[in-house]
């Protein structure tokens, strides 16, 4: 059985281009962490990605109009509304879904969502709103007003930040308990690596295309740890059991190749299916969902490439590392110290 494990056809060489995987990995990360530290440098919270009223506080009023608006005419709107009095007006146009339209026969609709400072029961500034909207869309039509606290729009901030620490570390005392320390802080670094890609990837989003997260952002990147870890407990231990019985005739990088390769197509058929079911619900799926499908979309492809091909290897680095210390002069020489 050994020998059939480690002669079996291999679909790719993991180990081999553990380099290019680690340099792919600095590619994907590194222009979201850039846009991180900018957007904490230059946004009003300070925070790596833009936010919104779930956590900063504000009141959000969306009307629904009839036409496509186009972005030009967002910074019309914006100028419209500070001239009504409205300070620091922020704009979103909310498109709708053409096919679904087209297919129930019913006019598209854009949504116009407009987001203030939060003021308690300020009916004027609603009804400014509702004016200047008008004027230039006679036929907008209000559809909600939603408002939250600012203390309590910090305190579920506070309670995200807390969720997820929870979450890795919950991980890592698993981990640490069912594998061993070294499989446990790899498969830490793995999800550090995931979570920075999907904070990169928005924070990149917020800059360009003004798209700020919100509670549902977070539940998406709970749920992407999860996905991810899963995964990458599925490799790990089919390394394990592999090394029980082929520590003797191969070599760790070879165990490592092989166990890959055998959770490959498993690791692959279920991301794809759990990708093809939240890309239809992203096409077809409301507006107010589309952020945190996209997130669950975007996280689950980068934990897949992460769990097959940067945490397999950085294990089988780290091992090496480690192996190379041991065997160098210096730890020769303490061990024949420590005997004499």
């Amino acid at each position: 059985m050994s020998e059939t494990v480690l002669h079996q056809h291999k679909w790719i060489d993991v180990v081999k281009y553990r380099w290019v995987w680690f340099g792919l990995s600095l590619l994907l990360i590194v222009p979201g962490i850039i846009a991180m530290i900018y957007s904490t440098i230059t946004y009003p919270t300070h925070f790596p990605v833009k936010v919104g009223i779930d956590f900063t506080g504000g009141t959000i009023t969306q009307y629904t109009v009839s036409k496509d608006v186009s972005n030009n005419e967002v910074e019309k709107i914006r100028t419209n509304l500070i001239k009504a009095g409205i300070e620091n007006p922020v704009i979103q146009i909310l498109k709708s879904n053409n096919a679904i339209s087209k297919a129930e026969n019913i006019k598209p609709t854009t949504v116009i969502s407009v987001k203030t400072a939060f003021k308690s029961n300020d009916i004027k500034a609603e009804q400014k709103i509702g004016e200047s909207i008008k004027a230039d869309y006679p036929d907008a039509t209000l559809v909600q007003v939603s408002s939250i606290g600012p203390s309590l729009g910090k305190e579920l901030f506070v309670n995200s930040l807390y969720a997820l620490a929870l979450a890795f570390l919950g991980i890592v005392v698993y981990l640490s308990f069912r594998f061993q320390l070294d499989y446990a802080v790899i498969a830490l670094v793995s999800l550090a690596h995931d979570a920075l890609f999907v904070l990169g990837f928005f924070s990149i989003l917020g800059i360009f295309f003004d798209v700020h997260i919100d509670a549902l952002f977070i539940t998406a990147v709970l749920t992407v740890i999860g996905f991810s870890n899963h995964d990458t407990i599925v490799v790990f231990d089919r390394i394990r059991e592999n090394c029980r019985f082929l520590t003797k005739k191969a070599t760790f990088p070879e165990i490592v190749n092989a166990s890959v390769n055998q959770t490959l197509a498993r690791s692959i058929n279920t991301s794809l299916t759990t990708l093809i079911t939240l890309a239809a619900l992203y096409i077809f799926g409301g507006e107010t969902t589309k952020d945190f499908v996209l997130a669950m979309i975007v996280g689950i492809a980068i934990g897949t490439y992460s769990s097959i091909f940067f945490a397999s290897t950085l294990l089988d680095w780290w091992r090496e590392r480690k192996e190379a210390q041991k065997n160098s002069p210096v730890a020769k020489k303490q061990t024949e110290t420590a005997k004499v």
